[in-house]
Order: C-alpha cells, then sequence, then structure tokens
C-alpha cells in the first residue's frame, strides 16, 4: 500500500484509527487506552505506507510482516486493518465480544492479515527475529521486511533481551523493530518500575543500528523505516517517542488510562476532542459534528 496517501491524509487517518478505537473500547467495556492511542501514528504509517501488503489478498506470498509483541494494544492494529480493507470497520465493535474474532489479544488463527497471537508479554521480537532469520537464508525473499512492535515497559521481560542478541548475532538485517517509549505502564512510569535508560546505548550493546523518533511525526516514522531497510548487516530498532493517550488530553501521560476503557460519558468527551483536534478544527453547521 506504499505511498498512497500524502502525510496530511495519513494525519488524518491515524484520526479515524483513533476515534475507532475509542468506538471499540467504549462497546467492549474493558481493554486498554493510553497505549493505542499513542500507537496510532506509527501504525498508520505502516499500514497505509511502510509496508507492502494487500488487505484483498492476506496470504500473499511477497508480503511483509507486521508482528504485535505488547498485544494489549491490539485495537489499533485492528482499526487499522478494518479502515485499510482487511474487513468492515462495523465489525470493529465486537471487540472482546464472545465469539468475535477480535479478541482482546490477537489470535492469528482468528482473523486473517494477523500474523503472530500475542498474550504474554515478551514474545513478539523472538516471533518475528525467528521469521527474518528464515527470510535471510532464501534468496527469492531479500525484498520482504519483518516489522514488529514492542511496548517500553515489556522491555522489562527477559526474553526480549534473548531475541535481541539472536538477531544481533545472525545480523537480521531484514527486521525492524518499534520500540512505544511513552515511558508509562500498569503500575506507573517505566523509570519508577524498572528504569530502562541508556536504552539507545543497550540496544547498540546487542549489534542493532538505532535510531530515536517523535512518533507522532508521520513522516519521520516513514523515513526511519526507509533508513531500516538500507541498512544491511544488522537490525533495526526505532525508538519513537510516544505521548500515551494522544489525542484525548485527559488520558495523556496518565498511566491509570493504561489498561482500562472509556464510559460512555468519557467516551462522548473524548470523540468531541478527536474530532476537533482538541479544539483546532470548528464545525459551524459544515463537516463532521463534534457530538
Amino acid at each position: 500500500m506504499s505511498g498512497q496517501l500524502t502525510i496530511t491524509q495519513l494525519q488524518q487517518k491515524a484520526n479515524d484509527i483513533r476515534e475507532d478505537i475509542i468506538r471499540m473500547l467504549e462497546a467492549a467495556g474493558s481493554g486498554h487506552s493510553a497505549g493505542p492511542l499513542g500507537m496510532a501514528d506509527i501504525i498508520t504509517a505502516l499500514y497505509f505506507n511502510i509496508m507492502n501488503i494487500d488487505p484483498k489478498n492476506p496470504e500473499w506470498e511477497d508480503r511483509d510482516l507486521f508482528f504485535l509483541s505488547n498485544g494489549h494494544t491490539v485495537p489499533v492494529q485492528y482499526a487499522a486493518m478494518a479502515e485499510a480493507g482487511y474487513f468492515d470497520t462495523e465489525e470493529l465493535i465486537t471487540l472482546r465480544k464472545f465469539g468475535s474474532r477480535l479478541q482482546g489479544h490477537p489470535e492469528r488463527e482468528r482473523l486473517p492479515g494477523l500474523e503472530n497471537t500475542s498474550g504474554p508479554l515478551g514474545s513478539g521480537l523472538s516471533q518475528a527475529a525467528g521469521y527474518a532469520y528464515s527470510l535471510q537464508y532464501l534468496d527469492d525473499q531479500k525484498h520482504r521486511f519483518v516489522y514488529v512492535m514492542m511496548g517500553d515497559g515489556e522491555l522489562d521481560e527477559g526474553n526480549i533481551w534473548e531475541a535481541a542478541m539472536f538477531a544481533g548475532k545472525y545480523k537480521l538485517s531484514q527486521l525492524i523493530a518499534f520500540v512505544d517509549r511513552n515511558n508509562i505502564q500498569i503500575d506507573g512510569s517505566t523509570e519508577d518500575v524498572m528504569p530502562l535508560e541508556d536504552l539507545r546505548g543497550k540496544w547498540e550493546s546487542f549489534g542493532w543500528h538505532v535510531l530515536e523518533i517523535d512518533g507522532h511525526n508521520i513522516e519521520s516514522v516513514i523515513d526511519a523505516a526507509s533508513t531500516g531497510r538500507a541498512i544491511t548487516n544488522r537490525p533495526t530498532v526505532i525508538i519513537a517517542h510516544t505521548i500515551p493517550g494522544k489525542g484525548v488530553p485527559f488520558m495523556e501521560y496518565d498511566y491509570h488510562w493504561h489498561g482500562i476503557a472509556p464510559n460512555s460519558d468519557q467516551a462522548k468527551e473524548a470523540l468531541i476532542k478527536l474530532r476537533t483536534l482538541d479544539g483546532k478544527i470548528t464545525h459551524e453547521g459544515q463537516g463532521v459534528e463534534a457530538s
């Protein structure tokens, strides 16, 4: 889908996805708000520009792959997939419902287009690294890339660093990882729970090429991924600094929203903020109503 939308259109698409997330979580009555909202710009860039994918043919043999390691943030992936055409957006409100394809953590066999099952934190990088390792030894697969998203709180898991060592040792240049560096986890600030800094230095010591970006600057996300694809002798990790709850002022920076969903009043307020970009857009009888 690379190159189909302008940066402005991608920014609007990310906002549409944030609105989808709020509606999904309100309908579900449970789930995670802060992370998905903060990741919307990155996921939008991946699904609508960076990745070589075909939503109408999810099993296309030449596709790039996306692995979500912090599976509790899956509402943002579902919303992006629906907006891209993998399934109808009306199905989004079935999130977390009994029998739904849209489980609270992604289940690969339930929904075409999901590449991995993710529940226990820390596993996604291993899954992605294993796939990238296979691609590296197939001459007709050099054009394919494996992308993986991790949360910064998730980096407390030892399995992440085992996978990081593996990827560094085998110089998995077709592997591009993102870290959602929003500085929160379920119990508070990451630096209070288990300090991560110097995060760049940690990844570099494992043999990775490291980039740091503003995770809400879609152009920077696209440029960083392009740089990662150009690195041919090591894996790349993109540390993307984001605001948890981005776009909804009463959620932003508040770790309490890590694992709760908005009620109906909160969802209504959130949608007003998103539809008007917190008052930067006014609707006087035209366009989208802010209610």
